[in-house]
């Protein structure tokens, strides 16, 4: 759904509405007290009626006549898909990255594990090969492939340089970057590879990932959008 935020007192209100609504969902304060499972009110205007391919359909609404509007300046500043779930999230990317024109360029990460973090003598490293580590996908980094075409939105991972709108949820657009969102919107500048570490505590090791810090944004999960 695509809001437009004017100096209309009912404008603003209807968008705050809309925004307390969506944040309600994702932290599941809708439907009462549930077990998981609730029945929650949606807005007639944003149902999707299209049994067989409810996600296209959601894609051609929110992101019209993509293939002749992108270079339009404005046109990813006014629009994102949100979902729940970072599955969706994924699959939305891929199917717009497929459908947006030019050619693609791939950038690999280069993992290995934290020899300082290793306290327990009995830890085989081995264990881990750089291949075995390119395969994790770990919330708070960039996956291993990272697949990019000019002109893509994209998202950024870690506040690089805040004063320059560098930060992170900053959207842009790749790979000499223009920013897109906040308050320096049309600046351009270059976004380096990262060593990032991961911050879960479910992984029992620690390693570091060294990629752009960046994810392909026509979709972003609720709790991103925050």
């Amino acid at each position: 759904m695509r809001l437009t935020v004017g100096s209309d007192p009912s404008a603003m209100e209807e968008i705050r509405g809309f925004s307390n609504w969506l944040l309600d969902i994702g932290e599941g304060n809708l439907g009462g007290p549930n077990d998981g499972e609730a029945i929650v009110e949606i807005l007639e205007d944003i149902l999707i009626n299209d049994p067989c391919d409810p996600i296209g359909s959601l894609m051609k609404f929110v992101y019209p006549s993509i293939l002749e509007n992108f270079n339009i300046a404005g046109y990813f500043q006014e629009r994102a898909i949100l979902a729940p779930k970072n599955e969706v999230v994924q699959e939305i990317n891929d199917r717009l990255l497929k459908l947006f024109p030019g050619e693609q360029t791939e950038y690999l990460s280069s993992d290995s594990l934290c020899q300082s973090d290793f306290v327990n003598d009995q830890f085989d490293a081995n264990i881990y090969s750089p291949n075995v580590l390119d395969v994790l996908k770990v919330s708070g980094l960039p996956n291993h492939k990272l697949i990019l075409k000019i002109g893509v939105p994209v998202i950024e991972f870690r506040n690089i340089d805040q004063k320059n709108g560098l930060c992170n949820d900053t959207r842009l657009r790749v790979i000499e970057a223009v920013i897109i969102s906040g308050i320096n919107i049309g600046n351009r500048t270059f976004i380096p590879k990262m060593s990032l570490t991961p911050s879960e505590n479910k992984i029992l090791f620690k390693f570091q990932r060294r990629q752009f810090p960046l994810v392909v944004c026509f979709a972003m999960t609720i709790n991103k959008s925050q």
